[in-house]
């Protein structure tokens, strides 16, 4: 029983890091209905600039300078590379997702190529001030970082939600996601409010990147972008349309991967490194019931 609690425990805790990343997938996919799968790079920049920062101008500094940074490089990129495929009157509406879709994977080979350069063979550390020491109660014990984590994503993730509920930007949001022509007829600036969901998405990237470069993992190292790739089932399984489908996806695709690793003897039978693939069979699991996934929104077509 005590394995189990202390699973669940480590579970939420990276799911709540999940959920951040997820939010990001999901922002950009409500104010353009691009995927961006340049987010993994964006998490991996973020995390760069802090390592490079800290020694000089220490952590809470470093942080913000970061969390800053990759939120202004990403508003730079929307406006410079995909604003203007999206201004394209050649490519008609499916064409231009297309388009914006492979470039986000284009422009991720780009950020993670020089930034394997830039970090070598070796690993960074962020130096996170709360070190690797854990919190126990009784036999359970969770690490300082997944714990700071737990409640830093709570508190952005309500932040975002109470903003999407009651501020013109999120209203905004709201309606373009809707009908973005009639947004449009009505006086919403979509190109606003695609910047401000790229800015956004790249705050909540940098911010995830804090604590998954704290303990338990060692530091920061190039292969730290998959992890977006692990939060993107957390994202399609609640519900790319879905604010509310990030959070609770990436909780379910927290505890699922702590349980399949912590009963990963238990699943010798299915091969090694099984454990890696039980969020996307999840995934596919849920689309299977639920095409939209669980709080996506269902299309219906009048016939």
């Amino acid at each position: 029983m005590t394995t189990f609690v202390s699973l669940l425990v480590n579970g939420i805790s990276q799911g709540a890091v999940y959920a951040l990343i997820a939010l990001g997938f999901v922002i950009i996919f409500k104010a353009s209905e691009v995927l961006n799968f340049a987010h993994g790079s964006m998490l991996l920049l973020g995390a760069y600039v802090i390592a490079r920062l800290v020694p000089s101008v220490g952590f809470a500094a470093a942080v913000a300078i970061g969390v800053a940074s990759t939120a202004l490089l990403a508003v730079l990129l929307e406006r410079l590379l995909f604003s203007r495929v999206g201004r394209n009157k050649g490519l008609g509406g499916h064409g231009q997702v297309a388009a914006l879709t492979i470039m986000t994977l284009g422009l991720d080979i780009v950020i993670v190529t020089d930034m394997a350069r830039r970090i070598g063979s070796g690993v960074l550390s962020l130096d996170q001030p709360w070190g690797s020491g854990a919190f126990s109660f009784g036999d359970v014990a969770i690490t300082y970082n997944r714990l700071i984590a737990i409640a830093t994503a709570a508190v952005l993730i309500l932040a975002f939600l109470a903003a999407f509920r009651f501020s013109g930007w999120g209203v905004a949001l709201r309606a373009s996601a809707e009908d973005a022509e009639t947004a449009a007829l009505m006086g919403i600036r979509r190109w606003q409010v695609s910047a401000l969901a790229w800015l956004l998405a790249g705050a909540l990237a940098a911010v995830a990147a804090v604590f998954l470069t704290g303990s338990p993992t060692p530091g920061l190292e190039p292969s730290i972008r998959t992890v977006a790739f692990a939060a993107f089932p957390a994202a399609i399984l609640g519900g790319l349309d879905s604010t509310t489908g990030a959070l609770v996806g990436g909780l379910i695709v927290g505890v699922v991967e702590a349980m399949a690793a912590g009963y990963s003897s238990h699943l010798d039978f299915l091969g090694g490194g099984f454990g890696a693939a039980v969020p996307y069979i999840v995934m596919l699991v849920i689309l299977l019931a639920r095409p939209a996934g669980l709080f996506g929104t269902r299309e219906l077509a009048r016939v």
